[in-house]
């Protein structure tokens, strides 16, 4: 570390740890990208494209261990590490959509299922685009103060949006418990499974939301700032234990988008009849 001078930081970030968070998201994204284009669910795009924007985050930040006075990897770091979340929620709200559709469910659900997507999803969006807009100008002295403000008002944005959504998804599951669907006892439990996946990244999502406001409300000399196992400890973990949950709940239960439940249902029966066909088979070759 001989050399470097510490202007933009309040410590000098770890670099192993920079690199670990970058191997572990690539990770993620390679397997969860493999799972998405094997299962043609094109709807987890936008959390692919997350993974990835973490990926490049870590990238910058290990940079920073060695290059503390540029503003360049500064920026990729805050920036690309800051949106990720906004991103994954915007499969999360696909996917409720999804789930409220394949059970046939719409009367249970206070919003129709059609504009789940387009009502949170804009919302996403909105925050995505102020806290993006927020976190470049962090760097600049005389406009510190805006950019905060900026970055805040995204980050509540986007805690309010997803505990409207988490509201809602409770507010169906409890719904649909009272007064299951004729649809849904033609179903696996798989779907359930997947709807408890949304709750827990909710859940870790929304923690890291107010991990993130508190952090920028304290300000570049609150404690949250001058100290890195904060971030790691309240953003890095939490989010790639979302990719963990999300890769082994995996959705591809679930019909790809609006409109295509009757040929998703008549794929997936014809997939299940070509595996037990294959199955047969395999049977009949052993007993010959």
């Amino acid at each position: 570390m001989a050399g470097t001078t510490v202007y933009l930081w309040k410590y000098i970030p770890s670099l192993a740890a920079s690199i670990t968070f970058a191997i572990l998201y690539f990770a993620a994204c390679s397997l969860i990208g493999i799972r998405m284009y094997r299962t043609k669910t094109w709807f987890c795009t936008c959390f692919v494209v997350g993974c990835l924007m973490e990926v490049i985050g870590y990238c910058g930040r290990a940079l920073c261990a060695n290059m503390t006075d540029q503003i360049a990897p500064y920026v990729i770091q805050a920036t690309f590490i800051l949106l990720p979340p906004a991103f994954f929620a915007a499969t999360i709200y696909m996917i409720l959509a999804r789930i409220i559709r394949l059970v046939e469910g719409d009367h249970l659900s206070v919003i129709r299922p059609q504009l789940v997507t387009r009502l949170f999803v804009t919302g996403d969006i909105l925050s995505l685009l102020v806290q993006g807009n927020g976190a470049p100008l962090l760097i600049h002295d005389n406009l510190r103060v805006v950019a905060t403000v900026l970055v805040i008002i995204g980050l509540a944005i986007q805690l309010i949006s997803f505990t409207l959504f988490a509201v809602c998804a409770v507010i169906f599951h409890m719904r649909f418990r009272r007064n299951p669907t004729p649809r849904s006892y033609q179903l696996d439990s798989k779907w359930i499974q997947t709807l408890y996946m949304l709750y827990a990244i909710s859940i870790l999502i929304v923690i890291r939301s107010i991990f993130r406001i508190v952090e920028y409300v304290f300000g570049q000399d609150g404690y949250p700032i001058s100290h890195e196992w904060t971030l790691y400890v309240f953003d890095s973990v939490l989010m790639i234990s979302v990719t963990i949950i999300f890769f082994f709940f995996y959705p591809i239960n679930l019909p790809p988008k609006s409109g295509d439940d009757s040929t998703y249902q008549l794929t997936n029966q014809a997939t299940c009849d070509s595996e037990e066909q294959s199955r047969q088979n395999i049977r009949d070759n052993a007993l010959r």
